[in-house]
């Protein structure tokens, strides 16, 4: 079946939740361990992460998850063209060099100068143009996956494709969704046996996010119980995660609106999920338990966070599981599944069956 269009599915003008997923050519092991060479690439993962810092410090769009492995990663990303709407001329210039800058210095990108300011300043056409690209997932994916097959593709001595043609996207439409999804993303590597614990799991989220709430040499269990004390914890600006979404949102106390972030290395301080890290962690390692071949674990009762998402303990380790297989589109309940449509051609999205029967038994 051909794929849609990511028009079809996205608009780059509406704030927008997104799982995007990509690949290298032909499933090779570009990033990892290769079995058949014996060959490793970690290395590249650390260029993506790089570009992730840059990008989520720049673009007008929020990294909520991330997790690379050896030949794929997925995101997950929030746009926020309303804000971009909101920035000057010069502030659209100078985040745009600074993402595609036309001066390295050390190896970073360096501030643009005013004449490289003004050669997008002064021109409306451009202008305009790069304001719809810095909400756009697609110029994210696109900016993104050029740097690393380029910058692999010297150090291979190569010429041919890095990546697949295209990357895959899943718009996520509701909070349930969202917290399978999140979870999907960050036990990504302990599904693919590549860490037997989400605090082993480096290149990810969850990594950056217990490594900096709780030390990298913690075992989290333990942590936990003392997290509270903030004189413990480390200066945001230090933190590993501090290019990633804030987790937490309190729907009931926190502002309205974006809350735009006064850290130069993130968009908004926003939260995205009805839960604090502990209680998320919780959930994580209650799902990797149950899918793991100690029997006994089954009889461990469920995180509360997982009885506020009406979802059954089934229907959450199938989505935790497959995420990517059980949606195709569109994640939602199954009201919202059959409103969807796209929007270029007005028809309703393919739903799987097993997306009809998972949602649909959601309290």
């Amino acid at each position: 079946m051909a794929r849609l269009s990511r028009l079809e599915i996205i608009d780059p003008s509406e704030p927008t939740i997104v799982h995007v997923i990509n690949r290298t050519v032909r499933r090779c092991f570009l990033m990892g361990d290769d079995p058949f060479t014996g060959q490793n690439f970690d290395h590249r993962k650390q260029w993506i992460e790089v570009l992730l810092e840059r990008f989520a410090a720049h673009f007008g769009i929020e990294l909520l998850c991330y997790s690379i492995l050896s030949n794929h990663y997925h995101l997950i990303l929030r746009t926020q063209p309303e804000l971009v709407a909101d920035w000057g001329d010069s502030e659209i210039a100078r985040r745009w060099l600074m993402i595609c800058p036309a001066r390295m210095t050390n190896g970073e990108p360096a501030e643009p100068t005013d004449a490289e300011l003004n050669a997008i300043r002064n021109d409306p056409e451009r202008l305009a143009e790069i304001r719809c690209r810095l909400s756009d997932p697609s110029w994210w994916m696109r900016l993104l996956n050029q740097r690393i097959a380029q910058r692999a593709n010297r150090e291979d001595e190569e010429s041919g494709k890095f990546w697949q043609d295209r990357f895959r996207a899943i718009r996520i439409e509701d909070e349930e969704s969202l917290l399978a999804c999140a979870a999907y993303v960050d036990l990504n590597q302990v599904r693919a046996g590549l860490a037997e614990t989400i605090e082993e799991s480096e290149f990810s989220s969850i990594h950056a996010r217990i490594e900096s709430e709780f030390g990298s040499s913690t075992v989290v269990s333990q942590a936990m119980d003392t997290s509270r004390d903030e004189n413990q914890k480390r200066e945001r600006s230090q933190r590993r995660d501090k290019f990633l979404s804030k987790l937490t949102i309190d729907e009931r106390q926190d502002d309205l609106g974006i809350c735009e972030s006064d850290s130069p290395h993130r968009l908004s301080d926003k939260g995205f999920l009805p839960l604090t890290l502990s209680q998320y962690i919780e959930l994580l390692e209650w799902t990797v338990e149950q899918s793991s071949a100690d029997q006994k674990a089954t009889t461990v009762r469920p995180p509360v966070a997982l009885k506020q998402t009406g979802l059954s303990e089934h229907a959450w380790k199938t989505l935790v599981d497959g995420f990517a297989e059980v949606f195709t589109h569109v994640a939602a309940r199954i009201e919202t599944l059959e409103s969807c449509r796209s929007r270029l051609t007005g028809r309703r999205f393919r739903i799987t069956n097993e997306a009809r029967q998972l949602v649909s038994a959601a309290a």
